[in-house]
């Protein structure tokens, strides 16, 4: 994440003259216990488009502090609902308890104001592993162990249905995923909407574990235990695939844009979906495989022509992808190894 400003202020004092951290994020961290009336510094974090990121250092130590935003920061129109906060600090508190070492700990969740606190991730200690991604450094190792932890959490989601309570939510997913990617695809290409709408389908019939949601290379972080997940705004009770092939999507795409790393995106993508595949115990492996190529075809569509499109394509690069999914999805064909064959990425 990137430090834009900084400024100090006592919590107990509201200059409104002067730009700082919202009081309302001030006021919930009140409540929480978190600050009194000890000095804090708050440096807003910029790099995401779904919420409100600050940093903020106190007696506990430097925490981050987010708040969902109604209107995403798109430039097509996207309305999301705010609710999706208590998913993230739900999610947070499963994972902690499931798997620690795999995401930041929760520190606190004001119901009132939907603002969540969590352990601050050093970006010395813990880059991005997009930042890493895109400056070469693709480590199949390091692809490998991300598809394992979100392939175990997905298994053990799946085998302990005391989660599901917590995250079935559709019509929460429905806003934030299903509408702005796949059905933004099947508007901008009606004569593939019918396999859009299919593909949709088969991912509710399959609703089988708390996946993620946004599962992609920015909200994953490398530290010296292995990768740490964050942002999980879109968690819900839903299809394991979607997971898997919302994070192949990044790989693929990224292949795209720098051809000279094509090889190891391959490498880092067989590696991940290798790890992955190898925790499925909820259904048949070559079920879910198949699915999730399905699903990575569509997704991979929606970066180019849905309501968030990736900025590291090229015009070329645009047309190419929509001209591969597009033939795509009218294949039968169906495997994340048959894709992977075909990629123009990797060609």
């Amino acid at each position: 994440m990137v430090v834009s400003r900084q400024h100090t202020v006592n919590a107990n004092t509201v200059n409104a003259n002067v730009q700082i951290l919202p009081v309302e994020l001030l006021q919930a961290l009140r409540r929480l216990g978190l600050v009194s009336d000890e000095s804090i510094s708050a440096e807003p974090l910029l790099g995401g488009v779904s919420s409100d990121i600050w940093k903020v250092t106190c007696a506990v130590g430097p925490i981050v502090v987010k708040r969902a935003l109604t209107r995403l920061r798109v430039a097509d129109d996207w309305v999301a609902p705010v609710e999706r906060s208590g998913h993230e600090a739900a999610w947070l508190r499963m994972a902690h308890e499931l798997m620690p070492q795999a995401a930041p700990a929760l520190l606190g969740f004001d119901e009132e104001s939907g603002v969540l606190a969590m352990t601050y991730l050093d970006p010395q200690q813990f880059p991005s592993w997009k930042q890493q991604l895109f400056q070469g450094t693709v480590d199949p190792a390091i692809a490998a162990e991300v598809g394992r932890r979100i392939g175990v959490l997905h298994s053990l989601t799946a085998a302990d249905h005391r989660w599901r309570p917590t995250f079935d939510d559709p019509g929460m997913f429905e806003s934030i995923r299903i509408d702005p990617y796949f059905l933004a695809v099947a508007r901008r290409h009606p004569d593939r909407a019918t396999h859009v709408i299919d593909t949709v389908i088969a991912m509710e019939q399959h609703a089988s574990a708390v996946i993620h949601g946004d599962f992609s290379p920015k909200n994953i972080h490398i530290g010296a235990e292995g990768p740490v997940i964050l942002d999980a705004e879109c968690a819900t009770w839903g299809d394991p695939a979607f997971d898997l092939a919302f994070c192949l999507t990044h790989l693929l795409l990224k292949a795209l844009a720098l051809p000279v790393h094509a090889a190891r995106f391959r490498a880092a993508a067989e590696a991940l979906t290798s790890a992955y595949l190898a925790e499925v115990d909820w259904e048949p492996v070559t079920e879910l495989d198949s699915r999730a190529a399905r699903i990575l075809t569509v997704l991979l569509l929606a970066r180019v022509d849905g309501k968030s499109p990736v900025d590291y394509l090229n015009l070329d690069n645009q047309s190419a992808v929509r001209s591969y999914t597009r033939a795509s999805l009218l294949g039968s064909d169906e495997s994340l190894s048959t894709l992977a064959a075909t990629w123009i990425g990797f060609a």
